[in-house]
């Protein structure tokens, strides 16, 4: 039997794959997670599949990717080169699948050079959705955006469709990786899906926090028990702002949603293509986010102009990332929750035999997905790599509870971005803000994290700290220098210097406003 042969019998029972991961969407921001925007095709995903509560990432855009892609922490897998690790599609390229990938890049080189065969998007971490940038290429080389006629979300899913169809050709198991920019920021949506949204968020960010926190009860994500913690100092209440500023930031809510229903209805355009094709029942799917939402308020323009139009630039308002957040604390770079907490949907009719519809609570993180894939796709992960010195996986095969049963106990799971550290180890979570103090949280019992019972369990707090700083040695290779060094005080009110400034005339935000005071 040739090479080719065996390994398209040992394909015939294996699934095709399509990862999905959005760029800074909120933990609230589908309806099968608590939101009022339409996303019907992720629902439907979800009602047939599962959905995971207790799902993390890394809180930042290019170090999840990394950890999706390598199984590993970041740093670990050496950063943005992934010097120190291998690629799902190099994985699943050596056991015979055809790979590829749609959508923001990200990382060094391109993915071209780590296993996928085909790739079209942009290299970059953000762009233009209407004039992209010149970081296009396709297949290796440079690609220019069309003139007119041009937006990111749905050519993406144009050449998903295109390079799966490619793909079936070669009667190989595929698969497909697709990253969708939006929502990131500037916010750029299709005329039409703006103004379905328009006027929908008139009421403001504390009404819609609370409109779905209420759905995630009903829906079953939180019981009574839980708390919704209240609305910080750092974002103003709605009725006290002026009636322009709530105007402006009511139309950013609305784009926000236009760019998630979007990504919702391109997905689904995706989604189509594999059951036309009869391959969804044997296609393993995983949607997730990167971080959650984005507070940074950097440099708007044209602010009296329409986000359909590709010369004006809004940027991200804190008050919205906190209600897309519900019902976490912070945001993205943060090790809170509503930094690391993304939606998590897994669907495979043939693989998944947990009950459709069901909550997974055990807690699980980017870092599993290529364990889960190299399990599940009879794929191994190499030991030796040639030009790379390659590190151990940290993450474990969700197999288990893709069958309906629990992973039991895991190993801790380590959080880091610059100086936000967290650790989470069962019912524990140790979390720093910015370099501040360790704080600790009863993850089981409060998962909002909004009572921090450091000081009545410093013995946890040792360990932790210790299992922390331990596994930054060991598995990350950080030095003495670069670890955490726990503060005597710290006074500090928790803020940025980029997120809102309230009291501040529009477009006079963030850092630039605060230059100015």
């Amino acid at each position: 039997m040739t090479v080719l042969a065996l390994l398209l019998a040992l394909s015939a029972d294996r699934p095709n794959v399509l990862l999905v991961m959005a760029d800074d969407l909120g933990y609230s921001d589908l309806g099968c997670y608590g939101s009022e925007i339409e996303t019907p095709n992720l629902d439907r995903l979800a009602a047939g599949g599962l959905r995971f509560g207790n799902f993390m990432n890394t809180a930042k855009c290019h170090s999840s990717r990394v950890s999706l892609l390598t199984g590993q922490y970041c740093i670990a897998a050496g950063d943005t080169a992934l010097s120190h690790a291998v690629t799902s599609a190099e994985v699943l390229k050596a056991a015979g699948y055809q790979t590829n990938m749609v959508g923001k890049w990200h990382l060094k080189r391109q993915p071209t050079d780590f296993g996928f065969d085909r790739y079209w998007g942009h290299l970059s971490g953000a762009c233009n959705y209407f004039t992209g940038d010149g970081t296009f290429r396709l297949k290796g080389e440079p690609w220019t955006v069309p003139d007119e006629g041009f937006y990111t979300t749905v050519a993406n899913a144009d050449f998903a469709t295109r390079f799966l169809g490619e793909a079936r050709k070669t009667e190989k198991p595929w698969f497909l990786y697709v990253a969708f920019n939006a929502p990131h920021a500037p916010l750029h949506a299709l005329k039409a899906d703006y103004e379905k949204y328009l006027g929908r968020y008139d009421v403001g960010w504390d009404a819609v926090r609370a409109e779905r926190f209420e759905r995630q009860k009903q829906l079953g994500l939180f019981d009574e028990s839980t708390a919704l913690p209240p609305r910080p100092d750092h974002v103003a209440a709605w009725d006290s702002l002026s009636e322009d500023r709530r105007d402006w930031e009511a139309r950013r809510m609305a784009v926000y949603a236009a760019m998630i229903d979007r990504l919702d209805a391109e997905l689904g355009r995706i989604v189509a293509d594999i059951t036309a094709a009869g391959e969804l029942a044997n296609t393993l799917i995983l949607f997730v986010s990167d971080n959650g939402a984005c507070p940074y308020d950097r440099r708007s323009a044209k602010l009296d102009g329409q986000p359909y139009e590709a010369n004006t630039r809004w940027s991200d308002s804190t008050g919205w990332a906190w209600a897309r957040n519900t019902p976490f604390r912070f945001y993205k770079q943060n090790q809170y929750e509503g930094g690391i907490a993304t939606p998590a949907v897994w669907h495979w009719p043939a693989g998944i035999t947990a009950e459709a519809g069901s909550i997974v609570r055990d807690p699980a993180h980017l870092i599993d997905v290529l364990p889960t894939l190299s399990d599940v796709c009879e794929a191994p992960v190499p030991e030796a790599f040639e030009g790379r010195e390659l590190r151990p996986v940290s993450g474990v095969s969700l197999r288990p509870v893709l069958k309906g049963g629990s992973l039991g106990d895991r190993p801790p799971v380590h959080l880091k971005f610059a100086s936000d550290l967290g650790l989470r180890d069962g019912r524990w979570k140790l979390v720093s803000f910015r370099g501040g103090p360790w704080e600790l949280y009863d993850i089981e019992a409060d998962r909002t994290e909004t009572t921090n019972v450091a000081s009545e369990h410093p013995e946890v707090v040792e360990r932790l700290s210790k299992q922390w700083s331990d596994t930054a040695a060991e598995t990350l290779g950080l030095n003495k220098r670069q670890q955490f060094r726990d503060p005597p005080t710290d006074r500090r009110p928790k803020t940025h210097p980029e997120w809102t400034a309230f009291d501040q005339p529009l477009g006079e935000t963030g850092k630039r406003a605060r230059r100015k005071k």
